[in-house]
């Protein structure tokens, strides 16, 4: 729609309309008082302070602190919370109140822009995955999405940090702009022209949103006098302008013909829109009789008996409906008309272009649904209106219908699941504890038995419509889901919500894990998890007893874990100084999935009561995108959680107390990291070996996304490291080098190989026979070190000459003297993706019935890592 530009038109075409400003010295000079009586102004300045009207939707990115966090890996939300600090601090002391509101209405009639606007999203997504994909670093900002599950953080962090939030119910720009004008608000900052058409009382950009260094908060102003003037139309015909532009009422789609007319050779996907809205302005001037909307539709449309002049005036009495006078300052025409509370499917009037798009097919029935007592819906809407609880659940009560937007994940991947519809099971539960079906299947059991007559003997249907994006089904029609009952009384949502006992409290508590697939007594138990971290645990045993195959491996199970108890997730300069050899389209979406899984079980938390509180449920407490990167990549590569957990033993015994009630009674099957490639296999590659003892992951912790050391790197779907170990080594046994390999070369398998690669050679003494491994087809070569000398292959009488057995699989024969015995290759690399001891058996509590590899931190040196048993010396070349 043409509207959705007519912002930046402005801001780049009209000169004046558009001045920088700073709003802290906007909120010094302002002196009036506003005309209703509230509470006391905050600011210190003893008088009344600037106060804004912010639509968050417009202006997520800002909030979230801008594009300095690596958004992909799933959200950093302390550091979120920490820029949010700062900047209401500066708001409040400079005498500046702000309210945010946020979209929780479903407002079916706009799906049909919401289902173009994600699907838009989804392209982006697409670039993103492919970007991280080939490059392993961070997307340019051009292609920025929300992170999941930002909209409840922000909700929650503004909550905290004692600003008001508010969640509209209807209609989101008709509610917004009614809040400003009935509380005598001075402005509103966002980014859509739709607003300016409502003639607010001052207009800000929320795009524009600054916080700079030196302290001031600076944005861009529309001035509306301006405006008008530049575009030459009185501010009266804004409302005109706007239904000629095209909007969710009259679609650009069924304005095609009037374009047409206007521009001659008009095409929707060349013609520039600024030249579109100079043509409709010129015609407002100069050809079209404003004072009646009739004569208008039949300039434009042809014949006052088009349906799409009924459309034109509905636009038209939509937008002046946002305005100060409700449509009084337009000259008055008896023949507008009013909005209608239900809205129809839009039908395009062009045949060509709607077989191309449909878009979402709405079924105007609504489906049936149970009553709602009225204590339910009365709390549930003041609830939502002040954003203290979950969007969906007022949207099921009022309409049976929820909407979820697209997510960070693969659509043609088969790897993880899809993350909206993995979660469907939880959502079927909560159904039935919203409408009670569990109590109305008992009451329709007991009339049928005692035959009483005037009773409901059949239990009602509880279906929700679903607005789900799938390759196949982008939004064109909405999936019909049944409520599934929990199998054991849940008490009636009345009961959940309004119960004050001490018995209510724990039924509230066994509704949610039950819709979690939860409800297990080590889940209740603090010391293994503590009650912030609750949310967490919930998720990942749900997305662990999936049966639809494994998901997750066993390094990334505990990557979460780790994460969670990790001392540096609160430390919010750690996280920004942190640096990441590479970021994994596969850690990316298991960011999203487990992100989703926190929206949802906070869905279900609010459906049962909250038996956790909210302060209990902020995802900054146990999860942080960047931070579960880094740990994901140590995981891939340490042979245990001790190194995962950098030695802290304390902290290696709480995940591990956590892991096991997170898995107890299930029947644990960890998904199989991708296969090795063999080495020497056309264009595969060989895995990154080992790291030695003490080798850190962070070192330098300076600012910047990439190490710099770090010349080619590539994602995996196991989230490995590329050249991040361009090491050599050499095998000595008893002070003679009898192997020798070069730096790896390789990434991680998933790419073709590059030009000039080598595998590693493991070479011994060729005369002797000595367990050369090299690639096929290349020519034999003496190995070097990595300072550039061959290896010298030196003769011990001690030492006997043996014909080399070759063992199962690769591998190479060390011999010390008076023992011999073979390396296989699983002992000198560690394949991609394979992590520790990925397959350990489970038993039926959850524990392993295998521990970790044993594994002792030796220090190191120049010299080599020596066993005083064997007498072997192994180098680890700097």
């Amino acid at each position: 729609m043409v509207i959705q530009d007519l912002q930046r038109f402005l801001e780049s075409q009209v000169p004046g309309a558009c001045v920088p400003v700073d709003l802290l010295k906007i909120a010094k000079s302002v002196g009036i008082r506003r005309g209703n009586q509230r509470n006391a102004p905050r600011g210190g300045y003893g008088h009344t302070p600037l106060t804004l009207v912010v639509d968050g939707e417009y202006c997520l990115d800002r909030l979230y602190g801008g594009f300095f966090s690596d958004w992909v890996c799933g959200g950093q939300w302390n550091r979120m919370v920490q820029f949010l600090a700062v900047l209401m601090q500066t708001v409040q002391n400079n005498n500046i109140e702000l309210a945010v509101f946020f979209n929780g209405a479903l407002e079916q009639q706009r799906l049909n822009e919401w289902s173009r606007q994600e699907c838009s999203l989804r392209k982006n997504i697409n670039s993103v995955l492919k970007h991280v994909t080939v490059k392993g670093t961070p997307p340019p900002k051009v292609w920025w999405v929300a992170p999941v599950g930002l909209r409840t953080c922000l909700r929650m962090a503004l909550r905290h940090l004692n600003i008001q939030v508010l969640c509209t119910m209807d209609d989101h720009h008709q509610e917004v702009i009614a809040f400003c004008r009935e509380n005598n608000y001075h402005g509103l900052m966002a980014e859509d022209a739709e607003y300016i058409i409502f003639d607010p009382p001052r207009y800000f950009s929320s795009h524009q949103l600054k916080l700079t260094y030196k302290g001031s908060l600076e944005t861009k102003e529309f001035i509306l006098d301006e405006v008008a003037k530049g575009l030459g139309l009185q501010r009266n015909y804004f409302c005109l302008l706007a239904a000629l532009l095209g909007n969710y009422l009259l679609t650009e789609t069924d304005l095609r013909d009037f374009y047409v007319s206007l521009i001659p050779g008009y095409d929707k996907q060349q013609t520039p829109q600024e030249d579109v809205i100079r043509a409709v302005v010129k015609f407002i001037v100069n050809r079209c009789d404003v004072n009646n909307l009739l004569t208008i539709g039949a300039q434009v449309f042809g014949s006052v008996s088009d349906p799409r002049v009924a459309k034109f005036k509905e636009s038209v009495q939509y937008f002046l409906n946002g305005r100060r006078d409700g449509g009084q300052r337009h000259p008055p025409h008896p023949h507008s008309i009013h909005r209608q509370e239900i809205y129809e499917p839009k039908q395009s009037s062009s045949p060509v272009e709607g077989s191309q798009d449909p878009g979402p097919q709405i079924d105007p029935n609504p489906l049936p649904l149970p009553p709602v007592p009225h204590e339910v819906m009365r709390t549930a809407s003041e609830r939502h209106q002040k954003g203290l609880m979950c969007p969906w659940i007022y949207q099921v009560l009022t309409q049976g219908e929820v909407k979820f937007g697209v997510c960070m994940e693969d659509e043609s991947s088969r790897e993880l699941p899809h993350a909206v519809l993995f979660y469907r099971s939880v959502r079927q539960y909560v159904y039935a504890i919203l409408y009670n079906l569990h109590h109305h299947t008992f009451m329709a059991r007991k009339a049928k038995e005692e035959g009483q007559k005037g009773l409901a003997t059949e239990v009602p249907e509880v279906k929700i419509r679903e607005w789900v994006y799938t390759k196949n089904n982008p939004y064109r029609t909405a999936d019909v889901v049944d409520a599934t009952p929990i199998n054991w009384a849940v008490p009636t949502v009345q009961r959940l919500w309004f119960g004050s006992v001490v018995d209510d409290k724990k039924r509230r508590l066994r509704a949610f894990l039950s819709c979690m697939r939860s409800d297990s007594p080590l889940m209740l138990h603090t010391s293994h998890v503590p009650q912030h971290l609750l949310i967490m645990a919930t998720v990942l045993r749900y997305i662990m007893s999936t049966s639809n195959g494994p998901i997750l491996r066993k390094q990334e199970l505990d990557a979460f874990l780790v994460t969670a108890f990790s001392p540096d997730l609160t430390n919010a300069h750690y996280l920004q100084d942190l640096q990441l050899p590479l970021v994994t389209a596969r850690g990316c979406q298991l960011a999203a999935l487990f992100m989703m899984g926190v929206e949802t079980a906070l869905f279900a938390n609010d459906a049962c009561g909250a038996p956790v509180p909210w302060l209990m449920c902020c995802p900054w407490l146990f999860f942080d995108g960047k931070l579960f990167h880094a740990k994901l990549i140590r995981a891939n590569c340490a042979r245990s959680l001790v190194e995962v957990c950098d030695g802290e033993i304390d902290l290696v015994a709480k995940v591990e107390r956590c892991r096991q009630a997170v898995l107890e009674g299930l029947r644990v099957e960890f998904a199989h990291p991708p296969i090795p490639p063999m080495p020497g296999v056309g264009t595969h590659k060989v895995g990154p070996p080992p790291p030695y003892p003490g080798f850190s992951h962070y070192a330098g912790r300076g600012r910047g996304r990439g190490a710099p050391n770090r010349t080619n790197t590539h994602s995996d779907g196991g989230g490995g490291v590329g050249r991040m170990f361009s090491r050599g080594g050499q095998l000595q046994v008893a002070g003679v080098v009898v192997g020798s390999w070069g730096p790896n070369y390789g990434s991680n398998g998933n790419e073709s190989r590059p030009r000039g690669f080598r595998h590693p050679q493991y070479g011994g003494n060729s005369r002797d026979g000595g367990g050369t491994m090299q690639a096929r087809g290349e020519p034999n070569r003496v190995s070097r070190c990595t300072r550039g000398r061959p290896t010298v292959l030196a003769k011990r009488r001690t030492i006997k000459k043996r014909e080399v057995r070759t063992s199962r699989g690769r591998g190479v024969t060390v011999e010390t003297p008076g023992n011999s015995r073979t390396v296989g290759m699983r002992d000198m690399l560690v394949m991609p993706g394979g992590g520790y001891d990925n397959h350990l058996p489970v038993g039926q509590d959850g524990e392993s019935l295998t521990p970790y590899p044993p594994h002792t931190p030796q220090s190191h040196s120049s010299s080599g890592l020596k066993s005083p048993d064997s007498g072997v010396n192994v180098s680890i070349l700097e």
